[in-house]
């Protein structure tokens, strides 16, 4: 089954958290937090604009998002734990940088 979204929706699956601490402490499951960062796996049209012109997406499947803890609607599709919001509910996109360079 492919699931296409409507309008200005996207759906994002979470990217889980690691099982550790820095110091080495692994944490229950009872004791975690769901991730607030996902991966976009599908995205609708886009939205019309007063004009009635089609608005496309800022974002595309494979991106990276950061989303709130509480945003979204949950649901299963062929056994995977998803996430659909609108794209307004998106807090950005995590891009990967290069190498930090000295401020020196």
């Amino acid at each position: 089954m492919h699931f296409r979204p409507m309008q200005d929706r996207v759906v994002v699956q979470r990217i889980e958290a690691t099982e550790k601490t820095a110091g080495g402490i692994i944490i229950p499951d009872t004791a975690k937090e769901k991730p607030q960062e996902g991966e976009v796996i599908a995205v609708g049209p886009g939205a019309r604009n007063e004009q009635g012109q089609l608005v496309p997406l800022d974002v595309k499947p494979g991106d990276r998002v950061l989303f709130g803890k509480w945003t979204g609607t949950e649901v299963k599709i062929e056994g995977q734990d998803l996430l659909i919001m609108k794209e307004s509910d998106l807090l950005g996109v995590v891009e990967k940088t290069g190498s930090l360079k000295n401020a020196a």
